[in-house]
């Protein structure tokens, strides 16, 4: 594949560059990090200003609200606006990167047409309800049910690490529709209203302090058997799609945002003193942070070059896996780094003298979760050794 930009991509970067100039001093302050309904309704707000200037769903068909872009647009789309720092998509991540892909994919016209042009307008907010207290890394152990009652579900069980779920309008469910099927057969995909009756929110606290997780308890909740993607008890090849996508493109905007990162951890380390100098000073932290730099180009030629397999194939291939099990552990390494320049300032959660160290303190903290997040890191590992080295599958 070819790795440059063409003349119509690079004026694309130039016109979006040239809105986000203009379209960023508009926007109200970012509100309080634990006012929930705030948060929404700013997040929301940077949605429908992208959806009115053309930039909402890049790549997503033009029928539902989307742009019809290329993939590689959406790379430009996601550079440009993690270097100018724009809101991210915040509360509807689920929505914008894992639930509406997964419908394009997936779903029927009909419920192409009731959710995604909403999701792109920003009014309609989606959370993930897959992982459980006993199905993490383990997904298709689940058990959360859902039985059969005419044109309906009754959906009971727990769900964890839910995000967002406090202002979610909807939930992708992962429910067991058949518990006499072997694990991986007998799950199905649901589209579950989170105003239904029987649901119950339980936020969780992290180790960074944010809330955004959460537990959520289902009492019989009943949900349309049309809300179903897919065929019933096949929710678990719908799962891997909606899995392709979370590895495959929905860590790309991270990528950037640590490219930025690296050049802040370089700013630092030219601020921090040591002895007569800076730590930049040294030799050897600057041919480490190089390394990091190294890495972070080939992650994301790598990157370009699974977004060419996806635009041929519709859906992200194994290769997500390897760009996420590899950026996993290079961003610890690259906020251990971090610790080791900000010295006994990295004992603070909060900013120390002129020193960013709140940053890259929540960050280190926050990194761990990579390992886990979308599949762990031994999960990865799995899937790359059975679906791109044909190895035989773990016993």
């Amino acid at each position: 594949m070819d790795l440059r930009y063409t003349e119509s991509e690079e004026r694309f970067r130039q016109t979006l560059r040239a809105w986000l100039a203009a379209a960023l001093p508009q926007l109200a302050p970012e509100p309080a990090p634990h006012d929930w309904p705030a948060r929404r309704a700013w997040d929301t707000d940077w949605q429908r200003r992208l959806f009115d200037a053309g930039y909402a769903g890049i790549n997503w068909p033009t029928e539902y609200g989307g742009r019809g872009a290329t993939l590689t647009e959406q790379l430009i789309y996601l550079e440009e606006t993690t270097l100018a720092r724009a809101p991210y998509v915040g509360v509807n991540f689920v929505g914008l990167l894992h639930a509406g892909p997964t419908l394009i994919a997936e779903a029927t016209d009909e419920q192409k047409h009731r959710h995604l042009p909403r999701i792109l307008r920003g009014e309609e907010v989606w959370c993930q309800g897959f992982s459980e207290p006993e199905a993490g890394s383990d997904l298709a152990s689940l058990r959360c049910r859902a039985v059969r009652d005419g044109d309906e579900y009754v959906v009971t069980g727990q769900k964890i690490w839910t995000s967002f779920a406090q202002v979610a309008d909807y939930a992708e469910m992962l429910v067991r529709t058949d518990p006499d099927a072997p694990k991986h057969k007998g799950i199905s995909w649901l589209i579950l209203p989170m105003d239904a009756p029987g649901i119950e929110i339980r936020p969780l606290r992290t180790i960074v302090g944010s809330t955004e997780f959460s537990e959520v308890f289902f009492d019989g909740v009943r949900v349309p058997v049309d809300n179903r993607v897919g065929a019933e008890n096949d929710g678990w090849r719908v799962t891997m799609v909606t899995l392709g996508f979370e590895r495959g493109t929905g860590f790309i905007s991270d990528l950037v945002d640590t490219n930025r990162l690296l050049g802040d951890l370089a700013a630092l380390a030219r601020k921090v003193r040591r002895r007569s100098g800076t730590a930049w000073d040294d030799g050897a932290l600057r041919r480490e942070i190089g390394r990091l730099q190294a890495e972070m180009d080939a992650l994301w030629a790598m990157t370009k070059r699974n977004l060419a397999q996806a635009e041929r194939r519709g859906v992200p291939g194994p290769a997500g896996s390897v760009v996420k099990l590899y950026y996993a552990d290079l961003y610890q390494r690259l906020t251990d780094v971090a610790m080791r320049v900000l010295d006994r300032a990295s004992l603070s959660m909060d900013d120390v003298g002129d020193l960013p160290s709140g940053l890259f303190v929540h960050e280190r903290l926050r990194s761990t979760s990579f390992t886990i997040a979308a599949g762990s890191s031994q999960i990865q590992r799995n899937i790359i050794a059975e679906r791109i080295l044909g190895l035989p599958k773990e016993r």
